[in-house]
């Protein structure tokens, strides 16, 4: 019986949405954003040099189509990705009225968001009076930090020290709909983090706001402060059945790697399997040797987003990906006959762009174990559908079948 391996490569977009301009980074809308093609061209002209040199060097993305999908999505140049594809190979793009990781991997998994996320404005304070209070209350303080718009990195480095001084919780959001709590593992405390995102959660969700993040971070400042790898996301639970549930439903295994668990609510997963990007391959290599025939592992890797993206660092995520190349040039090579390994994206991060936020873009899909040639531009929703298919397993849902 086969399997089915579906990886998010976080935020690698290729360009291309044909709503982008309904979309901005601050007052700067995403048309032409294009985060794949704009690292290949920065490489090309040596200004990504930060620990690598050179050409972009993805031959094993390349060659199951990452060039090709991103000219057949937006026709712009990428220098080093000009191979015949030998994988099956195309381009989607979302109708989910978002560019953030909810609305994409929802959709992937046959979901089209149902509503309109809401989002804070951006000014300060940004909250209402009500939700600020209510958060205070959920930490046990007389008030918040923050309140406003910001990077998480940026805004750990300023009010850092005054949070550890007063040990009231820092507070912002971000373009996405989110809410998002920044707090000191040790002078806080990470359970009592945790325990402030879960009694917020209900309130944020009845208002649309698709999650309640927890942003723990460590050091001094003195030392400076480094976010961990113990965030948590409270997202909304799916309102109705996603792949996951499909699977699991037919009698299947559900595997989850990084923080599917989180996006979904757990919502039709069997094992969860969490840590860095690192830590995060090495999971996915055990599944791919261990997984049960028929099964479904769901993997995200974010690091692409969360430490290079947002950061608008172009050598970092250039590294990431020729990083990720390597490794999952290994994991093909693993795959058991029949197995079908599905690469793609759940939005855009491109690091060449204006503001922090995400882009919004069309996402490559490369397909691993499944034969070669183009699918065309399909949709998010189709993914779903095609690993059912794979799988012979019922769908649900408004996608069609690409395989």
């Amino acid at each position: 019986m086969s399997r089915a391996f579906l990886v998010v490569m976080d935020s690698v977009g290729i360009g291309g949405a044909p709503d982008a301009d309904q979309f901005h980074n601050g007052t700067t809308p995403d048309t032409g954003a294009n985060t794949v093609a704009h690292i290949a061209q920065a490489c090309a002209a040596g200004r990504a040099e930060d620990g690598r040199s050179g050409p972009l060097h993805l031959p094993n993305l390349d060659a199951l189509g990452l060039g090709a999908a991103t000219r057949l999505a937006s026709g712009a140049p990428t220098p080093g990705l000009d191979a015949e594809p030998q994988g099956r190979w195309g381009c989607a793009r979302e109708h989910s009225p978002g560019k953030d990781t909810p609305s994409g991997h929802w959709e992937l998994a046959g979901l089209p968001v149902p509503w309109d996320w809401h989002y804070f404005p951006d000014g300060q304070p940004t909250f209402p009076e009500r939700l600020s209070v209510a958060a205070a209350e959920a930490a046990g303080t007389e008030g918040i930090l923050g309140n406003c718009h910001a990077s998480g990195t940026a805004i750990i480095a300023e009010l850092g020290p005054e949070h550890m001084r007063t040990g009231w919780p820092i507070c912002y959001t971000s373009a996405d709909s989110v809410f998002q709590i920044a707090a000191h593992e040790d002078s806080f405390g990470l359970d009592r983090l945790l325990d402030m995102c879960r009694a917020l959660a209900p309130r944020l969700h009845e208002m649309k706001v698709g999650r309640v993040i927890a942003r723990p971070f460590i050091g001094s400042p003195e030392t400076g402060f480094t976010r961990t790898t113990n965030r948590k996301d409270f997202a909304i639970v799916p309102p109705a059945p996603v792949l996951t549930n499909w699977v699991q439903d037919a009698g299947r295994s559900v595997h989850a790697v990084g923080k599917i668990g989180d996006i979904l609510s757990m919502q039709g997963i069997d094992t969860l399997h969490k840590g860095s990007d690192a830590e995060l391959m090495g999971h996915l290599f055990n599944l791919v040797d261990k997984a049960s025939d028929g099964s479904l592992t769901f993997a995200n890797f974010v690091e692409f987003d969360s430490l290079y993206g947002h950061r608008r660092d172009i050598s970092g995520y250039a590294r990431a990906l020729e990083w990720f190349d390597r490794e999952i040039g290994k994991i093909v090579q693993k795959l058991h006959p029949g197995d079908l390994l599905l690469l793609t994206a759940d939005h855009g991060n491109d690091p060449s762009w204006t503001g922090t936020d995400h882009t919004r873009e069309q996402v490559p899909v490369l397909i691993a174990g499944q034969g070669s040639g183009g699918i065309g531009c399909v949709n998010f929703a189709d993914v779903a559908t095609s690993i059912a298919h794979h799988l012979n397993i019922p769908a649900q849902g408004p996608g069609r079948s690409f395989l």
